[in-house]
């Protein structure tokens, strides 16, 4: 039986500038693509992240 490497995946979380907390509410979809394992290509990074959230945000500002 091979071992999964959460110390590993811990590290790729935090490289990515995301929280412990973050990396495990991740599903591995969302992981696959942040680690550019979906074929995209480079993985995504922090600051392209926060160009996303801020473009796509969860909450409308007038709300």
């Amino acid at each position: 039986m091979t071992r999964f490497a959460w110390s590993e995946l811990l590290r790729a979380g935090c490289a990515l500038g995301l929280r412990p907390r973050e990396v495990w509410d991740l599903t591995p979809a969302e992981l696959a693509f942040l680690l550019g394992k979906d074929g995209s290509g480079a993985p995504l990074s922090r600051a392209r992240l926060e160009e996303l959230a801020a473009a796509f945000p969860d909450e409308r500002k007038d709300a």
